[in-house]
């Protein structure tokens, strides 16, 4: 049976935009864009690009597996990175991620909406 996880988008001030339900195995970046976060993902999560970046909540980083070298070299391409930014086509929700709350950066956009 799967599994779901919580996911809070919340703008860049902190304010909480959405907060959706999201299947096990979902990449972020998919569930980001069905639920109309401006995150363009322009290379589809060949993590070619910096587009999808997102900011994680300081607790629920602590959770997620560490970024690999060539996302850590994408993110220093990315406006308003933090110390918790990752790429979301990187992260795939798993069972034991019950929840993950994120911030859109200001930069962030998608040409196609």
């Amino acid at each position: 049976m799967g599994g779901v996880t919580l996911v809070r988008f919340c703008k860049f001030d902190g304010t909480l935009d959405r907060e959706v339900e999201a299947a096990t195995g979902s990449i972020l970046l998919d569930v980001a864009q069905a639920n109309g976060q401006p995150l363009e993902g322009s290379c589809e999560g060949a993590m070619a690009c910096s587009t999808c970046h997102v900011i994680v909540d300081k607790d629920d980083f602590e959770r997620l597996p560490a970024a690999s070298e060539e996302e850590d070299d994408l993110l220093d391409l990315a406006a308003h990175v933090t110390r918790t930014s990752r790429l979301a086509c990187q992260l795939v929700l798993t069972a034991d991620l019950d929840r993950l709350t994120v911030r859109i950066p200001p930069s962030a956009y998608n040409l196609d909406r």
